[in-house]
């Protein structure tokens, strides 16, 4: 049995939000060889690299699984230079620090330009918006240190500890407030649920695999499509869906098909990875 003087401390940024509240609150057994210490905002500004140098090396870490980023489109776009900031600069520093420790950095499928779907790693990427395009920077400090690790995943359903976190509790606000949602029949995606996705990190991490894998689901699903799930999983709300194209739409660029192969990573994981609709079906009590 491991004694907590064993355990291998393992820091999890951005453990306020979705996909760093399922990695630190997690059942998976390969996580046991850690000691979890989960950070959010209030505790660890990331930004502020003097608090970040002194926290790390009194914790000295051994594994650092990097979530905490600025996430919003609108708001990267809004503020490019605090999006650098955070998602660039935060991470460049904390990826030093651990230069000889694990380092998992969580990326995105945007930075692909969706120009052809179904996406490899070794595929060029071409992001479109800031967000992307600071992700698309991390993704290459973070790989000039071969113990490192980058992942490129969807969009990731299930309950964030605000409630507002993840896509699927933005959905069913907008329908709770009487909003019907626009809906792209023409934008892929491939969604995945939170949960999936950390217990495949654990794995990663437990194996020690390092380099760049994608990470998502299966199943390549309209806009539209992933709202119609949502609906038919909350009739409660009173659900209502306006079909729209990308053709029509106004904004700043958006990648039509950002859909990724997962073949690669599918090769280290002991399960399958799952298809939305089908997961959903299987477990009826998965947030969503």
């Amino acid at each position: 049995m491991e004694t907590e003087e064993s355990l291998i401390r393992a820091w999890v940024t951005g453990a306020g939000g979705l996909i760093g509240h399922c990695l630190a609150d997690t059942l998976d057994p390969r996580s046991a060889k850690f000691k979890i210490i989960p950070l959010t905002r209030p505790m660890l500004d990331l930004t502020d690299f003097a608090a970040v140098e002194k926290r790390f090396r009194a914790d000295r870490p051994g594994l650092v699984l990097h979530c905490a980023a600025m996430t919003k489109v609108p708001d990267c776009q809004a503020n490019p230079s605090l999006a650098g900031k955070i998602n660039v600069e935060a991470t460049a520093h904390l990826a030093g620090l651990a230069a000889e420790a694990g380092f998992v950095f969580f990326s995105t499928d945007l930075v692909f330009d969706g120009s052809k779907g179904d996406y490899v790693e070794t595929d060029a990427i071409n992001p479109l918006s800031i967000y992307a395009e600071t992700k698309a920077r991390a993704e290459q400090i973070v790989l000039t240190n071969p113990r490192h690790t980058v992942v490129r995943t969807s969009l990731n359903s299930g309950a964030s500890p605000r409630g507002a976190g993840a896509y699927n509790e933005q959905m069913q606000a907008s329908w709770k407030n009487g909003k019907a949602l626009s809906l792209f029949t023409d934008e892929f995606r491939c969604p995945i649920p939170a949960s999936v996705t950390a217990r495949a990190v654990w794995e990663l991490a437990a194996g020690h695999c390092t380099g760049l894998y994608h990470l998502a689901g299966t199943e390549r699903l309209s806009r539209a499509a992933i709202g119609e799930l949502a609906a038919a999983r909350h009739p409660e709300s009173k659900p209502r869906i306006e079909l729209c194209s990308l053709r029509d739409y106004q904004g700043p660029p958006r990648p039509p098909d950002t859909s990724m192969d997962c073949s690669k990573i599918q090769k280290l994981l002991s399960f399958p990875l799952p298809g939305l609709k089908q997961y959903l079906c299987d477990h009826p009590e998965e947030p969503f």
